[in-house]
């Protein structure tokens, strides 16, 4: 990889992997090696603005002459911080709680180039109002969607649509994990416009 131009997405989503995509812009993918344990005390914000910077520094480490992109999302409600849940019973569990209840979404994004010593960091957020789910519903929706390493337990972009009252943001990309509209923002601060590549 020629780092020299790069763009490196610092992620092991598929999503956000493909949200970059419509970008047009070329780019690569490169898995970070960060522990994602919210550390005690850690509020849902702080978390996700720690572990996009981290996701991003790691990899701009070994990728100095890059722009790396990082990013990372946590679910809130009520001060509970809700992360991937890894598997059916943890989806039907998260489902559970968040039934009927409006839940906030802390997505952070970080944009950094480790040899100019630049770390660009925002912060955005997106709510989701729930509808009151049956069992039959949550567990349904769990089976065919299958959302385990997805916060909050839905996928927006897929059947999770369906779960929903209202969704209530600037920017539909932000809530699947991806905030394309501050990314494109950022883009251009550092020389790099998505319309005038």
């Amino acid at each position: 990889m020629n780092d020299a131009a790069a763009l490196i997405l610092a992620s092991t989503s598929p999503y956000r992997k493909q949200l970059l995509g419509r970008l047009g812009l070329p780019f690569a993918v490169v898995a970070p090696q960060v522990e994602e344990t919210p550390l005690p005390g850690e509020e849902a914000e702080q978390l996700a603005r720690r572990l996009s910077e981290a996701k991003a520094q790691e990899v701009a480490m070994r990728h100095p002459q890059a722009w790396v992109i990082g990013s990372d999302q946590v679910a809130e409600l009520d001060g509970r911080i809700f992360g991937k849940p890894g598997s059916a019973a943890g989806a039907v569990e998260q489902l559970q709680t968040l039934s009927g209840r409006q839940v906030r979404f802390w997505t952070g994004l970080c944009l950094c180039n480790h040899s100019r010593q630049i770390t660009l960091l925002e912060m955005a957020t997106f709510d989701v109002r729930f509808r009151p789910l049956s069992q039959k519903e949550i567990v349904t929706y769990v089976e065919r969607d299958q959302p385990f390493n997805c916060a909050g337990s839905f996928r927006s972009e897929g059947l999770g649509i369906a779960l929903f009252e209202e969704m209530i943001g600037p920017d539909p990309s932000i809530l699947m994990g991806l905030p394309l509209i501050r990314l494109c923002h950022l883009l251009s601060q550092v020389g790099m416009p998505v319309l005038d590549p």
